[in-house]
């Protein structure tokens, strides 16, 4: 392929830097990068000192958030996590407290 043809696939084959904020918003993001996403992110979120932190991953039908909450049941340094309240998102949110 040459420099000046574009992948279809990967349009943006070079990595984009995001500002880390106390919240996530997963809807710019294809299902199959939000785990590798969310993994990074609550690395990031943690080094950056925040305690708390927010996690938009939509209503729909679950999969995204079944995603976000099995990469924070598996991580070792969340606390707890829960879903957004009516000013956070509600059930398209999950709100995670990091451990001191």
């Amino acid at each position: 392929m040459e420099d000046t043809e574009l992948d279809l696939f990967n349009p943006f084959p070079d990595p984009v830097e995001i500002e880390i904020t106390d919240s996530l918003d997963l809807h710019s993001f294809a299902p199959r990068e939000v785990k590798n996403v969310v993994q990074n992110y609550l690395l990031e979120a943690r080094k950056k000192g925040f305690h708390l932190v927010r996690i938009i991953h939509g209503k729909g039908i679950g999969v995204q958030r079944e995603i976000v909450r099995k990469v924070l049941s598996e991580t070792d340094f969340v606390q707890s996590f829960k879903t957004g309240d009516e000013f956070s998102g509600s059930w398209g949110a999950t709100i995670v407290e990091f451990k001191p």
